[in-house]
Order: C-alpha cells, then sequence, then structure tokens
C-alpha cells in the first residue's frame, strides 16, 4: 500500500487535508508509526480512523453493522463448535468439511471484533444460545439438533443461507460503500458463507430423507423460495428467493431466450434486511 501516494490523490481534491491532520509532517509521522506497528491488512482501517479525525466522519454506523454482523457470526461459531464436539453427530466422511466450516466461523469472530476495535468501537459479547430455537427453554422445533445429523445439517442450511443474504442486505448501506476496505472485508466473508451453504446443501443431497421434502431437489442454491426443509420454520429465511426481476430488467425469458422462474430466481440471492435476519434469529437468542 502506497500511504503517500493515497494522500497525494486526496491532496488534489482537499488541498487542505494536511492542515486537517495537523500539518503534513505530523501526518507522515503518523502514517509511518501505523506501518511500524500494525500488520498490513489493520493498515485501511487504522488509516480509516485518521481521516475520520480529519473530516469528523463517525464510524458509529459501520460499527453498528459490524456487531450485527459479529452476532451472526457468533451463532454459526458456536453451532460448529457445539455440532464438532459431538463424537457421534458428523459421519467421518463430513468430519473434517465441517471442522473446516467451524474454523471459518471462529475467524469470521476475530477479524469482526478486531476490526470494530480499530475503529474506536466496542464489540457485542456473545449471546446465550438456544438451537433448537426455543427461545431458551431448548425444546424449539430444532430439539435434537446435536443428535440427529439430517436435522443438523438443516439447521446448517438455514444459518448459511441466512447469512449470504444478511451480508448481501448491508452491502448497498451507505457507510460501507463509503468504507471500501471495510466493505471488500465483508464481501469476502459473504462469499465464504455462500461457499459454505453450497457445500451443506451438497451433503444434503447426498444424505437425502428425513427434513427434505419428497420429490424436492437440493441444489447447491436456492431455488425461487423453496428452502429444501420439510419445516415451517425455517420459511422466513427464504421468502423473497422468488424475484425474478433484476435492476428493473425481467430475467425470465429475457431477449427470447427460454429462462424459466426457477432458472432466473436461481441466478442471484436476494438482501435481507437486518430487522428480517433479527427475527429470523431471534429464536434461537435466550
Amino acid at each position: 500500500m502506497n500511504v503517500k501516494h493515497i494522500i497525494n490523490e486526496i491532496e488534489k481534491v482537499d488541498p487542505e487535508v494536511y492542515d486537517r491532520l495537523d500539518t503534513r509532517r505530523n501526518a507522515m509521522k503518523g502514517f509511518a508509526g501505523i506501518a511500524g506497528k500494525l500488520a498490513l491488512a489493520a493498515v485501511p482501517i487504522a488509516l480509516g480512523s485518521m481521516f475520520k479525525k480529519a473530516y469528523g466522519q463517525s464510524s458509529s454506523t459501520i460499527t453498528g453493522i459490524l456487531n450485527y454482523a459479529l452476532t451472526l457470526e457468533y451463532l454459526e461459531a458456536k453451532f460448529y463448535v457445539m455440532g464438532n464436539a459431538s463424537s457421534t453427530l458428523i459421519p467421518a466422511a463430513d468430519k473434517a468439511a465441517f471442522q473446516t466450516i467451524g474454523a471459518h466461523e471462529t475467524a469470521h469472530v476475530a477479524f469482526l471484533k478486531s476490526a470494530i476495535s480499530s475503529l474506536g468501537g466496542v464489540a457485542v459479547a456473545e449471546p446465550t444460545f438456544d438451537f433448537t430455537a426455543g427461545n431458551g427453554n431448548n425444546a424449539g422445533p430444532f430439539t435434537g439438533v446435536f443428535t440427529n445429523y439430517a436435522l443438523f445439517l438443516a439447521v446448517a442450511q438455514t444459518f448459511e443461507d441466512t447469512g449470504v443474504r444478511a451480508y448481501k442486505g448491508q452491502a448497498a448501506e451507505p457507510a460501507l460503500m463509503a468504507n471500501n476496505d471495510v466493505l471488500t472485508a465483508a464481501l469476502n466473508i459473504h462469499s465464504v458463507e455462500a461457499r459454505h451453504a453450497s457445500h451443506v446443501r451438497k451433503v444434503r443431497k447426498a444424505l437425502g430423507g428425513a427434513f427434505v421434502p419428497a420429490g424436492v431437489d437440493v441444489k447447491p442454491w436456492i431455488t425461487l423460495k423453496q428452502s429444501g426443509i420439510a419445516s415451517t420454520a425455517v420459511q422466513a429465511s427464504y421468502d423473497g428467493e422468488e424475484i425474478t426481476n433484476q435492476a428493473g430488467v425481467e430475467i425470465v425469458n429475457i431477449n427470447g431466450k427460454a429462462i424459466s422462474a426457477n432458472a432466473a430466481s436461481e441466478a442471484f440471492d436476494e438482501p435481507l434486511t437486518m430487522a428480517q435476519v433479527l427475527a429470523i434469529v431471534d429464536p434461537f437468542i435466550v
């Protein structure tokens, strides 16, 4: 990262940038200190804090979004910690993959906490979870989630699909759009969640049987608003995915091509708002 080049480019549109940063000499000394003390991956966030000082832009909106994402990552990370801790739940053939997925989620938690701290925010504490979705009574619709592998996979798929839509829902937020480094990191996590979802769906397809509705083909992606899970408790995570119009353009039979509503809906993941996601995960939080 060429910090001097970045500042020079800013100086072209804001000649007073160094005055805002307390003179050129002090600004460059500060940048040198950043480079010497932090890992390269943390430099963009540290620079962001300096520009926050220069331009008076609050990072509270960004940290609010990151704390929202952190809550989701706590949920997923704990879910896989508990699932992987069982010696009888996950078959040996699938164990390594779920250990990798679990490690990813734990890494996401660590990254988000670090990013929030770097922006001057305070990371939310990890909630207590009830993975039966029973709001704390441990007797919700997913009772047996850590003893029944098919049910574990169904809940895992729902978490991953919800995560993909949740990150997409925040990607267009102005606060993130204005911070390329945080936006890039969030979209990187979004892509990892999508790969998790695809893998869990592949495992569910191979397993078949319980919790897969009769006649349903579990694909690596969402078709219309079909969950592929024999439970109405997950439907909120899939409502809205049936949209076939993108950016004002109808994809079905576009340009005279034979494109079905199923195929059109499969081509895009639809965003979920923060309110929608919090309502989805609420039953899992004590």
